[in-house]
Formats: structure tokens, sequence, C-alpha cells
């Protein structure tokens, strides 16, 4: 039975996104909620990114200025780790019966993260497209943004570029440095076709990996975070290390293992996998 209606499909298959309300339970959304400001209190402790990830990186990422009294933890990189509730959720909710609609029945997952924007935080997440941080067989990769807080107009929200996931896959190495954004002359342009996505908490925003996205500062006095997972379709396989490794990467979360691999033609030069806790310090290189 289908999760989705058809025009929702045809919306995700013509825009490349889709919001959705009502996905996170009120119970596992709290619970979510309450972990995470266990963490942002923990963070009082630190003044340089800590934690170890999977491939031993940093797992928190502060966010310059971040002090005891002004915490900023701004990422959470593979809280389904360290997590049961946030592992769970990753395995079991309303969005991946939606992606069956969008990718078929056979689905893996990616990644996770948490990317938080604290009130008045200054990081502004300049446009890029996903693909370009994860270049695999094909792209039938959609990421999830559940929304853990309420998503507003002042808080920082997902700015997508509609329809851009159907177009060039836009350079993100400039002068040699991998920026992890597209050129200040295209996202001038894109700038002007971008919409906000805005909800309340609990609800998700799909976005197709090669959407063209970006997200301006907090400047509320409320905070704006996302816990964020990327599934594939069960026969999209990664070409390069993923860029957010965990324990459960490519775990089967919908239907089953086929062997089956599916190419598509298309060119783009190799991210630089980043050394630091997240793609943040990959894209102030671009400053």
């Amino acid at each position: 039975m289908a999760t989705l209606s058809s025009a929702q499909v045809k919306h995700f298959n013509q825009d490349g996104f889709l919001f959705l309300e009502d996905i996170i339970p009120t119970d596992k959304l709290h619970k979510m909620q309450n972990e995470f400001e266990q963490w942002k209190e923990e963070s009082k402790n630190f003044s340089q990114p800590y934690g170890t990830t999977f491939d031993n990186r940093s797992r928190f990422d502060l966010e310059p200025g971040h002090s005891a009294d002004k915490p900023a933890l701004r990422r959470v990189a593979s809280p389904v780790e360290i997590s049961e509730t946030y592992l769970d959720f990753m395995r079991n909710n309303l969005a991946l019966d939606a992606l069956v609609d969008v990718l078929g029945p056979d689905l893996k997952f990616e990644n996770a993260k948490i990317n938080s924007k604290q009130p008045g935080a200054a990081t502004h997440v300049k446009y890029h497209q996903d693909f370009l941080f994860e270049p695999h067989t094909n792209d039938d990769m959609v990421t999830v943004l559940f929304f853990i807080d309420d998503v507003t107009e002042e808080n920082g929200p997902l700015e997508v570029v509609p329809g851009t996931h159907k177009g060039p896959l836009y350079e993100h190495w400039h002068n040699g440095v991998f920026t992890g954004a597209v050129s200040d002359a295209v996202a001038s342009e894109m700038k002007k076709h971008a919409v906000p996505c805005y909800g309340p908490a609990g609800s998700a925003c799909l976005m197709h990996t090669r959407l063209l996205h970006g997200s301006a500062p907090n400047l509320s006095d409320k905070p704006r975070t996302l816990f964020i997972c990327e599934y594939t379709a069960e026969d999209t396989y990664p070409l390069q290390s993923n860029h957010i490794p965990s324990a459960y990467m490519y775990e089967i979360v919908r239907g089953k293992f086929t062997g089956r691999v599916r190419c598509s033609e298309y060119e783009m030069i190799f991210p630089e996998i980043p050394k630091g806790a997240s793609f943040f310090e990959q894209q102030a290189k671009a400053n």
C-alpha cells in the first residue's frame, strides 16, 4: 500500500524535495530532543571538537565562539552509534515508508548526523549538492531532514532550489581546493530561485541528493536542530569512502539484498574526505 499520493510522488520527482508533517511520533521526538540537550550540556566541558567516530575523527563539532556560557554544538556525527533512540528511529520511520514510493522497495542506510544551529549561530551553509560529497554508481539517493525543533523563517531553514536535481553537477572544487560549495556566481544566481523549507518539530523534508541547497545563519532566539539521514536504493553502491561512516552504513532498512548494481553516466571530481569533525571546515575554506 502506497504511503505517498501520486501527486506527492510527482512533486518530488519534479521539484526534488517533499515536505511531510507529523513524521516523528511525539514520544520519540521528546526522547530525541532530550538526548541532544544532554549532548549540548556535555559540550560545555570542551573547547575543541571531541569524541571519536568510526574513522577516528571527532564526533562532536563546536562552532567557533562556543563556550560553557553559550554552548554552540553544531554537529553530532553518526549519533546512531551512541544512541539507541536515534538508531531505532533511523531504522524505522514514516519517511522510510515514503521513500519506498520514491526509490523502490529495497533501501539501504548511507549515513546520519545531527546539524544544529543554536540561537545566534553564525554558521552559514553554502549552496551545495550532497552527491558531490558521495559519488555512487547511480543517484537514487535521498537525504531526509527530520525537524527536531520548529524550523522557522528566522532560525536558518533549509533553502532548496526546485528542479536542480535534474540539472548539472556543479563544481565544488575551486582553485585546487575542495570547498564543498558551488561557486559564488552559481550561488548568487540560484538563490534567486530558492524556497525555504520550514515547519513544526516532528516534520521532515525529503531531498534528492543532487538538489542544490543551503541555509542562512540562525538570527532568532530559538534553536534549529535537524536529524539528517541519507538512504539509497539497494542497488546503489559507493565509489569512494563514506564521508560519515558508521558501524551501520549500508544496512538494509527496507526490502532485501539483491546482489545487483545499477550504474548511470555522469562525471565529477572525487571529493576530499573531511579530516576534521565536519564539512563546515571544508566550506570555511571558501571564505
